[in-house]
């Protein structure tokens, strides 16, 4: 399941469990629209690959008997923030970036 991250791991903005503004790669790296076609310009500071919309979880257990939800399975509350300085943010980025997502 996964994990729901509170904020933009570059900028720090709040994107909450229902924010539509953002985006994931496959590891769970997340930061908003924003960063990611202004700055990342959809490569992933950490592992090289693209973005996607993060899925909303719904608030509401839907399916009682499934326990779903987020009163269930709450958003994380750990502030996340990359550990890549920006000048090695803009060098990797820039390495990579011509390159679609499937080929990187």
């Amino acid at each position: 399941m996964l994990e729901l991250r509170p904020n933009c791991e570059l900028c720090d903005k709040d994107l909450p469990p229902e924010a539509a503004d953002a985006r994931i790669c496959s590891y769970e790296c997340t930061y908003c629209t924003a960063c990611v076609e202004q700055i990342l310009f959809n490569v992933c500071p950490t592992c090289g690959g693209g973005f996607a919309p993060r899925p909303i979880r719904p608030r509401n257990a839907w399916r009682s008997e499934l326990r779903l939800g987020l009163a269930n399975h709450p958003a994380s509350i750990s502030r996340v923030h990359s550990k890549f300085s920006p000048e090695d943010i803009a060098s990797h980025v820039a390495r990579i970036r011509h390159l679609k997502p499937n080929e990187r």
